[in-house]
């Protein structure tokens, strides 16, 4: 069990604040507005250990290693490839592509990634 420090409470805070899907400099930039004496090594670490107990998620299956969120339900993404945006794609799940993909191989899936490129709204003007 790990014991609750301050510094992982206001990590924990500053993703699940934002929908940008940050990297984790933009963390260290955010948390240090609360917390000044915070090295990047210890945003690091706690991202790490929060994502080991669930609590963050490194987006990593678009090709956008090194970027975080604090939405722990089940979603996609789109990254616009023009500007990188990430956006979550909330209303659309495939359901029971676990199962079926576990029955097809044999597998125990333990987790799935469905991400999405394209162009963004901004960026096509």
């Amino acid at each position: 069990m790990h014991r609750h420090s301050r510094q992982r409470k206001v990590i924990l805070d500053v993703l699940k604040r934002t929908k940008t899907h940050p990297s984790a400099d933009w963390v260290y930039r955010e948390v240090k507005k609360e917390i000044p004496n915070i090295s990047l090594g210890t945003v690091y670490r706690n991202l790490k250990l929060l994502q080991s107990i669930g609590e963050v998620t490194e987006i990593s299956c678009e090709g956008n290693e090194g970027r975080f969120e604090g939405n722990s339900h089940l979603h996609y993404h789109i990254t616009c490839q023009k500007c990188g945006q990430i956006k979550d794609v909330d209303d659309i799940i495939l359901h029971d592509i676990e199962g079926k993909v576990a029955r097809a191989t044999g597998f125990k899936i333990t987790n799935h990634c469905v991400g999405f490129a394209g162009i963004c709204p901004a960026c096509l003007e």
